[in-house]
């Protein structure tokens, strides 16, 4: 549907002598939990399948909704087969690395976060590493700072009673996590409670300067799903949760017929003039957890203070041009 719908579209634009190269979404259905980076003249999409970790690449987020999907990895280990979520690629060192949900097929409790090790691009062959953590988590994202290292980010019942972002530090070898566990974010806000009380899908955002992690608030089934900010106050060890400064309410919320609008990640474009958010929504109303979610990408915009401006969800009828560079 979404890819007659955008061939109409362009062709629409072309007659008009229109530029516009492309609408959202991306992905529709099978779109939860996005993660899309450029490197190397290509963008790569990743996103939940719930049984494989998969890629595609494109060398236009046009091109992205009709890229052939590459099965990277799979496995019948009962302790990590079933349930994959959030799957990430991301760059450290020379090596590109994939970072990843799974558990047990039976229920959610087995859920822990597992790595995959790739080489020098992210279609290069991956292979499975190791499970990094032992208590219940999901949603890993890389967290990098220059005086205090790299961390990983992820939701966790850590010596919590709420879903919660936790860090941890990343070794240097990428594929391990040392020292403790620390709870930077609790939903304690009205806007963060909605259905449950949730923090999860933490994303870094290095934006003006500053530091920022981007995280879903709220329950998934419910149109409440929303980005919250936190904001790093540039000098505290950020481990201490009093570093981050929570935003006020919702940053990014249901809008234009997209609902539970969440999950996201941050990629620039090939000429990094540009910041874009991608992020998974759902036509469904209450909201949705299932395969109905697609993926959005749209451009972020800045407030007059420097801070990045989210807007609102864009309709599908948006006409975006390739991201500055192309």
């Amino acid at each position: 549907m979404a890819s007659l719908r955008n061939i109409f579209l362009v062709s629409l634009s072309c007659l008009l002598g229109l530029t516009a190269a492309w609408y959202n979404p991306i992905r529709n259905p099978g779109g939860s939990d996005p993660f899309l980076v450029y490197t190397g003249g290509y963008y790569y999409l990743l996103s939940t399948t719930w049984t494989d970790v998969e890629i595609a690449r494109a060398t236009t987020i046009a091109g992205l909704e009709t890229a052939t999907k590459k099965s990277v990895y799979s496995t019948s280990t009962a302790s990590r087969c079933c349930n994959v979520w959030s799957p990430e690629v991301h760059y450290l060192g020379d090596t590109w690395y994939i970072y990843y949900t799974a558990g047990e097929t039976t229920d959610l409790d087995g859920q822990r976060l597992h790595v995959l090790t790739g080489g020098s691009t992210p279609w290069d062959d991956f292979t499975y590493t190791g499970q990094l953590t032992t208590e219940w988590s999901i949603d890993a994202s890389v967290l990098r700072f220059t005086d205090y290292g790299n961390f990983m980010m992820f939701s966790c019942f850590h010596d919590v009673t709420y879903q919660s972002i936790c860090i941890q530090q990343l070794g240097s070898d990428y594929v391990s996590l040392t020292g403790d566990i620390y709870v930077i974010s609790q939903p304690t806000e009205s806007w963060e409670t909605s259905g449950t009380p949730v923090n999860e899908a933490p994303s870094a955002l290095y934006f003006g300067g500053t530091t920022y992690i981007s995280y879903s608030a709220s329950y998934c089934w419910t149109a409440d799903y929303c980005l919250g900010l936190l904001t790093w106050d540039g000098s505290t060890d950020p481990t201490d949760a009093s570093a981050w400064s929570k935003s006020s309410d919702c940053v990014f919320s249901s809008a234009n017929g997209n609902y539970g609008t969440g999950s996201n990640g941050f990629f620039q474009s090939p000429d990094a003039s540009q910041t874009w958010i991608v992020y998974h929504a759902t036509e469904y109303s209450s909201g949705a957890c299932n395969d109905s979610r697609y993926t959005m990408v749209q451009l972020l915009g800045t407030h007059t203070d420097g801070s990045p401006n989210f807007g609102s969800p864009v309709a599908w009828t948006h006409a975006y041009s390739e991201p500055s560079g192309e």
